[in-house]
């Protein structure tokens, strides 16, 4: 029996890569696993920082001869993120269980527009991965000698693999090797912009003058419609810099409690760190005649002219340093797809939108399945796409406001809706109605720009996503009508003079043994767990005296949130369970219940074998499983066949288990 139990390999292993199993009962997991306002601003903020990598420089380069307009640009563009982030704050405040744009769109406005803004948003995260880990790439190899440029993909390739097998770890132990580069990034950067300030400063009326001359330029030449039209453009290219914003509130459940503390918080340091940024470099590129060279980013060119009178060794370190930071952070800025995207599809699995198996949580309490999804799907366009940043930044930016634009609608609407309950509601309906006019604004002009580039592809994909998961959804909806004759048992079982198992036994039977022993696998007192009762009962007739029921509650996405949350559960599944003593007991049999609660019912089974045999050395076990009336690959792929598992798991350890079909 022990070498039995021996550890695979395949279980050994992914101790090695993954890390062991954790308690999900320790009241002080949350604790241990959360992430303080530092750490998330590290986790969940480099997507947003890391795009001043390609944001402004975007904006910069689209201003062509007009480029002191760049400070109108940075402005706008500043402004525009603390405008988002102040009505994410308010997202925050009234949704502190988490969910960000798919959550909010779902309750406030509709499901189906809430299941838009999920997969819309389920794609840009996948984005978010592909680019930020093909720019790093790019940006190291950019340091390189030229003919090994075309083996970035492999390095590309290589960073999803490894942040995927550090998420799966844990969400802290994936933020914190990161928190050097991330601090490297944002001291070099910062450096950089204050110092161009310092050493510019008494160029800045010269930049003033000229910016207004630049102005009477591109009046004259363009008119002021056209002007203003050139600003926007490059407004709208720079987009990529709020992405990330949302992460915050979709990642409320890894944030520390309080919450909403530590998420506003978080949102603080991302806002004003990410505004200093965008309106900080554009200003050092004004001050510092930044113009485009080839092979070099234009970050380079600007790090090279504020490092122009440093001594030679001094501006090669500070140079090196700063592009390595820069090409590092874009890796660790796909750490906001990791935290971001599988909370968005175990949120969506819960509602049914996506197969349930997305909410279930592995042993170390992440939802494995997610991380593993997002991996793939980021590891397939990286491939597909050759690692082309020029490519992915095509296809990237365009679904964050299609969820940005539906949260703000919800808020918007709920404000209208409240406005007689809440005192300073025009206070709020002001912050998330700016809010969805810039969201539209850059929606709009952005799908037009890139739609021809490239961009109908991301939409083309969305669109697919979102006709799946309304296929998996009325799937879930047609079975759900066909569970609930079973579930007439329900009622039927509970009321006077109901179904009875025959045949009768006498009102008292006590304990013994020696008696045959039907273990009965059941989830909550329904339809499936009366079905495979009388099922076991119809086969073997009146060769078991003694019934025990077992449940194992599944500890998932939807309500491991706290302490609290887990309790309930732990309160909730006796009381179903011995529903069924009762009911077995009142009509004279003996019953008893065994439960237990954690993430993977079979290793919670494994454990509760040797007790139920010890106690009943002469059991059975059974387990119902549903038949469909046709077989379909919906119906293999969207439901668990769980009966089966535990069956080959018994088997091996010579356990009778029997599988009773129900029809449906």
């Amino acid at each position: 029996m022990d070498e039995e139990r021996r550890p695979s390999l395949r279980r050994r292993l992914r101790k090695v890569l993954v890390g062991g199993a954790k308690d999900p009962l320790d009241h002080s997991v949350f604790h241990k696993l959360s992430l303080v306002a530092f750490f998330a601003w590290v986790g969940l903020g480099a997507d947003g920082l890391s795009s001043s990598c390609y944001g402004p420089p975007e904006a910069w380069i689209t201003l062509a001869g007009h480029r002191h307009l760049g400070l109108f640009v940075g402005l706008a563009t500043a402004v525009t993120v603390l405008i988002i982030s102040a009505s994410y704050s308010q997202i925050v405040e009234l949704f502190p269980s988490g969910g960000g744009g798919y959550l909010v769109a779902s309750k406030l406005l509709s499901p189906r527009l809430g299941m838009v803004g999920g997969c819309a948003l389920l794609i840009d995260y996948v984005l978010t991965i592909a680019v930020s880990i093909a720019s790093g790439a790019e940006a190291i190899f950019s340091l390189l000698p030229v003919h090994w440029y075309g083996s970035r993909i492999f390095l590309a390739a290589g960073g999803v693999i490894v942040l995927t097998l550090l998420n799966l770890r844990g969400v802290k132990e994936s933020v914190a090797p990161l928190v050097p580069i991330f601090l490297l990034f944002v001291v070099s950067h910062a450096f950089a912009i204050v110092y161009s300030l310092v050493a510019h400063a008494d160029s800045v009326p010269r930049m003033l003058g000229e910016t207004i001359t630049d102005v009477s330029a591109a009046t004259t030449e363009l008119g002021f419609f056209g002007m203003l039209l050139l600003i926007l453009r490059a407004y709208s290219m720079g987009a990529g810099t709020f992405t990330g914003i949302e992460a915050v509130s979709n990642g409320m459940p890894v944030l520390r409690e309080p919450r909403v503390q530590t998420a506003k918080r978080t949102m603080a340091y991302m806002a004003f760190s990410l505004a200093f940024m965008a309106l900080g470099l554009m200003v050092a590129y004004v001050l510092c005649n930044v113009r485009p060279q080839e092979g070099k980013t234009i970050n380079a060119v600007l790090f090279q002219n504020v490092t122009a009178g440093w001594s030679q060794n001094t501006a090669f370190t500070f140079s090196l340093l700063t592009l390595v930071s820069e090409g590092a952070i874009l890796f660790v800025a796909a750490q906001t797809g990791f935290l971001g995207g599988p909370q968005v599809i175990s949120n969506m699995a819960l509602d049914r939108w996506l197969p349930t198996r997305f909410a279930i949580l592995s042993d170390r309490l992440v939802s494995q399945n997610g991380i593993l999804f997002m991996g793939a799907a980021a590891l397939a366009v990286m491939l597909l796409t050759g690692g082309s940043v020029a490519f992915l930044v095509v296809l990237y930016s365009i679904n964050v406001f299609i969820t940005f634009c539906l949260s703000q609608l919800g808020m918007v609407r709920h404000w209208w809706a409240e406005h007689t309950r809440v005192p300073d509601w025009r206070r709020k309906l002001l912050a998330n109605g700016l809010g969805l006019g810039l969201s539209a604004f850059i929606l709009v002009s952005v799908s037009a720009i890139k739609f021809h580039e490239g961009g109908w592809i991301t939409i083309l994909v969305t669109g697919s996503l979102v006709a799946g998961a309304l296929a998996i959804r009325a799937h879930y909806h047609r079975t759900s009508l066909l569970l609930r004759r079973l579930d007439d048992l329900v009622s039927v079982t509970e009321s006077p003079g109901g179904t009875t198992l025959t045949p009768a036994q006498a009102n008292e039977v006590k304990y013994d043994p020696d008696s045959q022993t039907a273990i009965i696998l059941v989830n909550g007192f329904n339809g499936i767990g009366l079905h495979t009762l009388f099922g076991a009962m119809r086969l073997f007739g009146g060769s078991f005296k003694n019934f025990v029921f077992v449940q194992i509650g599944v500890i998932d996405a939807g309500n491991f949130k706290g302490n609290e949350a887990i309790e309930q559960l732990r309160e909730h599944i006796p009381r179903e369970i011995d529903r069924y003593v009762q009911f077995v007991r009142r009509n004279g049999y003996y019953a008893e219940a065994l439960w237990a609660v954690g993430v993977d019912i079979l290793e919670e089974a494994d454990r509760l074998v040797p007790i139920i045999q010890q106690r009943f050395p002469r059991c059975v076990f059974f387990g119902g499983q549903l038949v469909f009336p046709t077989e379909t690959f919906m119906n293999r792929w969207l439901h668990n066949y769980l009966a089966f598992a535990l069956q080959r798991r018994f088997y091996r350890q010579g356990i009778p288990f029997v599988i009773l079909p129900i029809r449906v």
